[in-house]
């Protein structure tokens, strides 16, 4: 989703900055929002080039985000890994973590073809691939790993919902209390979800649906694949139900991936992910309503994360 407007210019010192990453000749002609995001405003940038023709570029900027220098370096580091490993995700142009250059800490990067798509249709089509391309970045060696991953929320931390199932929370938090379970560490995404993937849905064939871009790479790390299965699961749980939350692991394992060995280990990454939610309900629901699902208010979001929980909680095994 685009706009343009006055407020999608780019400030300053920041246009000075992108304008010295171009090619000799080219310059920014237009710049668009581009919505969704929680933490960054995101913009696209078409460039004019020396021919006569048009390329985008995309930038990131953190507003007024703790450790954003942190987040750039992580998804500048990542970019740079991921060139040439098929995993389709942007290309890294220049970045500036501190804003020593521009007015806000910002990432400038190519532009990849394609649209998020988080409507209930084609969902039974698309998690298919989401699973198998999280396979394929879980399969990454990276010959420099990454910082190890971090949690998000704490048992002390967690906001139970208005009318949630008690036991079921109250066991839920228990849980996290316990120390994580022993995990062979992987390279994660970290925050995949339907609004981090780019799709191509023809109009006329929606299941012949392919990924082409996977955004966002801020939290790359290293840490279990249960953690990454898990978030995924979560975001879909809310998006679209929370039946669709057992169903994506059961995709990433159909897909060729592999689980931790005990159910209980499994639960323990898929709670902690799902309370975690609970503290940014709001925060999440946000772009999902703004992207056209107005029917995802952040009660109805609450209140599929409560169904979700409770479901794991009490599920046999």
């Amino acid at each position: 989703m685009t706009s343009h407007d006055e407020a999608t210019a780019l400030r300053p010192l920041t246009l000075a900055w992108v304008s010295r990453h171009l090619a000799a000749g080219e310059r920014v002609v237009r710049t668009e929002a581009l919505h969704g995001g929680i933490t960054a405003e995101m913009r696209r940038l078409t460039i004019g080039t020396r021919d006569g023709g048009t390329r985008d570029l995309v930038l990131r900027s953190f507003v007024n985000v703790e450790n954003a220098e942190d987040g750039l370096n992580r998804e500048a580091d990542a970019l740079t890994l991921l060139t040439g490993t098929g995993v389709p995700a942007p290309g890294l142009v220049a970045v500036d973590p501190t804003a020593a250059h521009c007015e806000y800490p910002s990432l400038l990067m190519t532009h990849l073809a394609g649209r998020t798509v988080l409507d209930d249709e084609g969902v039974e089509t698309r998690v298919p691939l989401l699973a198998r391309q999280l396979v394929a970045i879980h399969a990454l060696r990276p010959a420099e790993r990454p910082r190890t991953y971090v949690t998000l929320t704490t048992a002390d931390t967690v906001v139970t919902p208005k009318g949630a199932d008690a036991a079921a929370w109250a066991a839920a938090i228990d849980l996290i209390r316990k120390p994580a379970p022993p995990y062979e560490g992987r390279f994660l995404h970290r925050d995949l979800h339907p609004g981090n993937v780019l799709f191509d849905v023809p109009p006329s064939r929606p299941a012949a649906a392919r990924i082409t871009g996977v955004v966002d790479w801020t939290g790359a790390s290293w840490g279990p694949v249960d953690l990454d299965v898990a978030h995924c699961s979560t975001n879909l749980a809310l998006l679209h139900g929370p039946a669709w939350g057992p169903r994506f692991a059961d995709a990433y394992e159909e897909a060729g991936g592999v689980l931790a060995a005990t159910a209980s280990e499994r639960l323990y990454w898929r709670v902690r992910d799902g309370l975690a939610f609970s503290e940014d309900v709001r925060l999440v629901s946000r772009p999902w309503r703004e992207a056209g699902r107005t029917e995802l208010t952040a009660r109805a979001v609450e209140e599929r994360l409560d169904a979700y929980v409770t479901a794991l909680m009490n599920a046999p095994g």
